[in-house]
């Protein structure tokens, strides 16, 4: 074997350690001389600073912009163009995946408005208007009885990164607006808690969508308070911030209703 240091993987033989290792399973290794690794570290340094400013400056640049919707009006206007495309190419007719009931997961309490007070079932009361704000009826959950019961489980995505799998039991929000006789000529469904704390407005696509649900049980058991009793909407097609807790109205309108998160700086679409 011989053991002398190969020329050609060394950049300064002066500077080649004596018994320095030039192969490694077989591979050459270059061995570079301290000027050229003090010419390297200053450069990654100057790149690293340069980057760390240009991020600082785009960081001040936008928080000098003026506000639209409580976010940069930059990034007001990223979220109103990924909404249009989403909006326009997506199809909000298609079915989420399903799994088996077993497959069901716990869900976890994110969220207290609108249900931080316990509810009373018997006095608690839902009110459906059309588009001419008149009343299309009004009362508890007699107001899904008899509809066909839905027993699924989706995956149910939070907008702060985490999911689970619940397993939902409702009916079917296009068949309580049949039933109701409301004509297919609504853009929005707005909806509030009983106490307006929490409210949200959902496009009609995703209303009607098969798998929108009104709730009454969660993973095969009554829904607690905390969870949205007596009556809840899921839909695995927006983040569960669409998903209200505690209905206490449901309007139909065709101006786009106030959302209690788009208010605060997110997207109003809330679909993925």
């Amino acid at each position: 074997m011989n053991d002398a240091i190969d020329p050609t993987t060394v950049t300064d033989e002066h500077d080649a350690q004596p018994g320095l290792p030039t192969t490694h399973l077989g591979d050459p290794v270059v061995v570079r001389s301290a000027a050229e690794h003090r010419t390297r570290t200053r450069r990654s340094f100057l790149t690293g600073v340069v980057g760390a400013a240009v991020g600082y400056g785009g960081w001040r640049t936008l928080q000098g912009r003026p506000d639209d919707g409580n976010i940069p009006d930059v990034l007001r206007r990223g979220y109103e163009f990924n909404e249009g495309v989403w909006t326009r190419i997506g199809d909000r007719s298609k079915l989420a995946p399903t799994f088996d009931l077993d497959e069901a997961t716990s869900l976890r309490v994110n969220g207290r408005h609108g249900v931080r007070e316990e509810v009373d079932a018997e006095s608690w009361e839902m009110v459906v208007t059309g588009l001419d704000g008149g009343v299309l009826a009004a009362g508890g959950l007699e107001l899904i009885e008899g509809l066909e019961q839905v027993d699924h489980v989706v995956e149910h995505k939070c907008i702060e990164g985490w999911s689970a799998k619940p397993r939902w039991t409702g009916v079917r929000f296009s068949d309580f607006a049949a039933r109701l006789g409301v004509a297919e000529n609504y853009e929005y469904v707005a909806m509030e808690t009983p106490d307006g704390d929490y409210y949200v407005g959902v496009d009609r696509p995703t209303m009607l969508n098969a798998q929108t649900l009104l709730v009454t049980h969660l993973n095969g058991e009554p829904l607690t308070s905390e969870h949205g009793a007596p009556l809840r909407l899921a839909t695995p097609h927006k983040y569960g911030i669409k998903s209200i807790k505690r209905i206490g109205t449901i309007r139909f309108t065709n101006d786009q209703p106030r959302d209690f998160w788009a208010e605060r700086g997110y997207t109003y679409f809330a679909g993925f």
